[in-house]
């Protein structure tokens, strides 16, 4: 294949290099300040008590903080009439096993949550080879409450509340991350959350790939090309 992209000197590929990094910089510096602002969003009360099931049990809301005062919830698509996850959920779960050791060292606990029954969330679990914490949600209204699960009627009518405006979910099931605060007095507090292209923050590949000449080399078809990771093949 021909180069079809500009070709220069050291010299001018270092400048050229120097003047984006300006632009980086200034980029990290929104960031920061985004994620300030993101830290000082206020926080509404969750009352309502959810049970969970998982490896051990059923356990709370609450209990799910594992003794540490942050939780993080990643909204796993995984419906209970499905027979296995969402590819692109699990192209996402793919970077959790490592970081988690990470996050519990820094006061934070970061598991998943489907609607489906925990029997299918465990036997694709296994099957993924994942270690991270996985609890359902069937039978709660957790997923309806924080807008990653649809009625069939929305789903019909082509008009839910998702990401925070009214549009056709596409789906019974969407994606996004959510975030909560227990305090000493064992309050929970919904303290974030975010969906569709919000949660690309947490998909550690998407962030190489944009380092590369191609990018995510989707065009408008966006990740038409994610598998799980025993799908594809050679």
């Amino acid at each position: 294949m021909s180069v079809k992209h500009p070709v220069v000197t050291s010299d001018q590929w270092l400048a050229a290099r120097q003047q984006l990094l300006i632009q980086e910089k200034e980029l990290t510096r929104l960031r920061d300040q985004l994620n300030r602002q993101r830290r000082d969003l206020p926080w509404e009360a969750v009352t309502k008590q959810y049970v969970f099931e998982g490896a051990g049990g059923t356990e709370t809301l609450a209990e799910l903080f594992d003794g540490r005062s942050q939780l993080i919830v990643y909204h796993f698509m995984f419906g209970p009439d499905w027979d296995a996850g969402c590819p692109h959920c699990s192209r996402w779960a793919d970077n959790f096993n490592g970081v988690i050791v990470h996050l519990n060292h820094r006061d934070v606990t970061m598991i998943a949550v489907s609607r489906a029954p925990y029997a299918k969330l465990a036997a694709y679990h296994k099957r993924m080879a994942w270690s991270f914490k996985w609890v359902s949600s069937f039978g709660t209204d957790f997923n309806f409450d924080f807008r990653v699960s649809f009625t069939p009627q929305e789903v019909a009518s082509h008009k839910a509340f998702y990401n925070y405006k009214f549009q056709d979910p596409d789906s019974p099931e969407r994606e996004g991350v959510s975030v909560f605060y227990q305090d000493d007095d064992d309050r929970v507090f919904h303290t974030y959350s975010t969906y569709a292209r919000g949660i690309d923050i947490v998909n550690v590949d998407y962030h190489y790939l944009d380092l590369t000449p191609k990018g995510r080399d989707e065009g408008d078809r966006g990740p038409f090309w994610v598998r799980r990771h025993d799908e594809y093949g050679d």
